[in-house]
């Protein structure tokens, strides 16, 4: 329990700190993250200043840092508390995966946008649809989870409720 709070509180550190430190970018980054081509990712870059195109590419290791805490910090609430433990089996492995998954496409995500707002690269533009899609499909996976925690609760599920050693993740050899 004492890594699910770690990342947990970590997450929610890093997540504040990162907004505060990227509020000044107009348009802001989700613009930036959903942006398919190669023109509308360069009209957002091209209207920040210079320092601001700096902070955007500074925040990515720190960025790094916030997906593994945020994709450890779901695969652990729900594979070892007992947050789903009345959810369907299919429920359950879905919740298990979701943050990770998101986790991952965030990673394809900083590493194409640390590629392509480094130098102008128009004629990539498969690297910006991927780039955008990984971040449309990171979106999509934590509203997902957030959507699985929030009907968990309004069951009157608490992550604490329950046996940990009842969860499902026991047979899991992968776990």
């Amino acid at each position: 329990m004492t890594l699910l709070w770690l990342t947990g509180l970590a997450s929610l550190a890093l997540l504040g700190g990162l907004a505060w430190t990227l509020a000044p970018l107009k348009p802001g980054v989700v613009a930036l993250q959903l942006a398919f081509t190669p023109q509308a990712f360069g009209r957002i870059v091209h209207a920040w200043p210079n320092e601001h195109l700096q902070r955007y590419l500074a925040h990515l290791p720190v960025d790094g840092l916030l997906l593994v805490c945020y994709g450890v910090f779901g695969y652990l609430l729900a594979t070892r508390t007992a947050l789903f433990l009345r959810s369907s089996l299919r429920v359950q492995q879905w919740a298990r995966w979701l943050m990770p998954l998101a986790a991952l496409f965030d990673a394809v995500e900083n590493a194409l946008h640390a590629w392509l707002a480094s130098a102008p690269r128009f004629g990539v533009p498969w690297a910006y649809a991927v780039s955008a899609t990984s971040s449309s499909l990171k979106w999509l996976l934590l509203l997902a989870f957030a959507g699985l925690v929030i009907l968990a609760l309004a069951r009157g599920e608490r992550p604490d409720e329950g046996s940990i050693k009842d969860l499902p993740h026991d047979s899991d050899p992968a776990a």
